[in-house]
């Protein structure tokens, strides 16, 4: 099962990439990398550069068609980023539009309300992204891991790295789902 962590070219927090990643490894997935620019990717602990990460595709060359499902990793400066990226905006709608599930943690959730994702959805985050969630009509709630199943597409979040043990579990679980097997190949 092919999962895209989609990414800036900096400011994803490392933790919010690393964990996640080494879940869907455990659960039989095959992460990919995908991001706005070529070479790698600077990860950061808060806002201390930390670890760098090789891009597999650019998201401008990527298609949603060949992932089974999206992590959205967080960190203030990579959503922010991605948000202002039509590409990677356009990547994260077609697989909404493709009814495929997407995870997204902590600040992640500025990318799902830059593509009109959030109306009428419930959804977690790093709690200063509650305005904006509610503004872009949808419904802000404090907890560790929310599950929302209404269409287009399942969105898992959750709202910080405390919360990654439930996040990584839940999502995977649901990816498993959405690819029609008992766990994830």
């Amino acid at each position: 099962m092919p999962i895209a962590f989609l990414t800036a070219h900096e400011g994803v927090e490392q933790i919010e990439l690393t964990d996640p990643w080494q879940a869907v490894k455990d659960a039989g997935g095959e992460p990919r990398l995908i991001s706005t620019r070529p070479g790698t990717v600077q990860a950061f602990e808060h806002l201390d550069a930390a670890g760098t990460f090789p891009v597999d595709q650019v998201v401008s060359e990527a298609s949603a068609g060949d992932y089974d499902a999206l992590v959205l990793p967080g960190g203030v400066a990579n959503p922010d980023a991605l948000r202002m990226d039509e590409d990677a905006v356009a990547f994260v709608k077609a697989f909404a539009d493709a009814g495929k599930p997407i995870a997204a943690i902590c600040h992640a959730p500025w990318t799902l309300v830059e593509a009109d994702l959030v109306r009428g959805r419930t959804l977690t985050s790093w709690p200063s992204l509650r305005t904006d969630i509610r503004n872009a009509g949808g419904t802000w709630v404090d907890e560790r891991v929310k599950v929302c199943t209404a269409a287009p597409s399942t969105l898992i979040t959750s709202r910080k790295p405390d919360d990654l043990k439930a996040f990584c579990e839940t999502f995977t679980a649901e990816f498993a789902k959405a690819a029609g097997v008992g766990a994830a190949r």
